[in-house]
């Protein structure tokens, strides 16, 4: 099984460098997408099927704001829209695609840098996703929960000196990715069981379709 998480910085900006001429190629059965910046009206047939794949999305109310995506090749046996919580629900960072004893999660969490409200609201998100994390774990499932969580988890996230292959977003400042200094912020976070099954893990560079690069990650496993 293979799952793609990618913040799209906009589905429609992706859309035109070729994000969904390079999707096909990947054979991918779950792809996350975060960002959307869109709502329904707005989005091509093309960017909801997609080389077998059909897309689901929880849109921001606010225009050109926030929202999430999941697409799947296997049809789930139900998709979850939202926290249940309004404040963070009206954004769009939520969305699970439940197949029973798997569930995968596209989530977009808040970043905290534009000003120090933001980064109370990100408090509160973490508040209210906390509980939900528990109640996954509790269900006994199999959970991959991929997208930006807008968190460096260790040092080698930040740092420079630590470069390779880490990072999976630049800023758009500089000459950041030409100088690859950036943040690994786009995480595929995964229970026990299935992250065992993990057998590559890889961040895809070669074409930039945002200011994130799509994180790759095959699980022996099949859907």
């Amino acid at each position: 099984m293979r799952i793609i998480s990618a913040n799209l910085n906009g589905i429609r900006s992706a859309a035109t460098k070729g994000f969904f001429d390079w999707l096909p190629s990947l054979g991918a059965d779950v792809v996350c997408v975060q960002e959307l910046k869109a709502q329904a009206a707005d989005l091509k047939p093309e960017f909801i099927q997609c080389d077998g794949l059909t897309g689901a999305f929880h849109y921001a109310e606010k225009k050109g704001y926030s929202g999430v995506g999941v697409y799947t090749r296997t049809p789930p046996q139900r998709i979850i829209e939202g926290l249940g919580v309004p404040e963070f629900d009206a954004e769009g960072r939520y969305i699970e695609a439940d197949y029973g004893n798997l569930a995968v999660i596209s989530l977009y969490q808040p970043s905290g840098s534009s000003s120090e409200d933001r980064q109370l609201a990100k408090y509160r998100f973490l508040d209210a996703f906390f509980p939900r994390l528990e109640a996954l774990i509790k269900s006994g499932r199999e959970i991959v929960i991929c997208g930006d969580w807008n968190i460096a988890h260790r040092e080698i996230s930040l740092y420079p000196e630590h470069t390779g292959e880490a990072y999976t977003w630049w800023s758009n400042r500089g000459q950041a990715y030409a100088k690859n200094v950036g943040w690994r912020i786009d995480y595929q976070i995964a229970t026990p069981g299935i992250a065992a099954k993990a057998t590559s893990a890889s961040v895809y560079k070669d074409q930039r379709f945002s200011d994130h690069a799509p994180l790759i990650v095959d699980y022996d496993l099949t859907l």
